[in-house]
């Protein structure tokens, strides 16, 4: 037991932070299905010079990872394996400034889930993880 965590809430605030992760990153793929369509995403990263295809890994990988975090599947891992989509997002709104709402988008929103990620990453898998593996763990976490 983590001696700073006396209460032994520490798991409950590390699942609490992967479910609203996993739902923010499912949010974020259900965008580009509902709102944007798949086409249209594939020609928005074709119009930042990005190739137009990878709108449907991308998708897949929001929409997949983000589930995979909110039932606790290899989270921690996940978790690091999404931190480059979303740098790509924050690298692409970079121009527009820092908030999302300027006009097509900001970086701060897409940074944030990056950082939420990473902690995540740190963090570990956190209470009711279904499943959890040993890989990608941070070297002072198997200490």
């Amino acid at each position: 037991m983590n001696p700073t965590d006396v209460h032994g809430t520490v798991p409950y605030g590390v699942a609490l932070l992967r479910i609203s992760l996993g739902v923010m990153w499912i949010a974020h793929a259900l965008l580009k299905l509902f709102v944007f369509t798949l086409p249209g995403t594939a020609q928005f990263f074709a119009s930042v010079g990005l190739p137009g295809f990878l709108a449907y890994p991308v998708f897949a990988a929001e929409l997949l990872g983000g589930l995979a975090l909110v039932f606790g599947v290899y989270a921690r891992q996940m978790s690091l394996a999404l931190v480059p989509v979303m740098t790509t997002a924050a690298w692409v709104h970079l121009p527009n400034g820092w908030m999302h709402t300027s006009p097509n988008g900001g970086w701060e929103y897409p940074v944030f889930l990056v950082i939420a990620s990473l902690a995540l990453w740190l963090l570990g898998d956190g209470a009711f993880a279904l499943r959890r593996g040993a890989w990608l763990v941070p070297r002072l976490a198997r200490a």
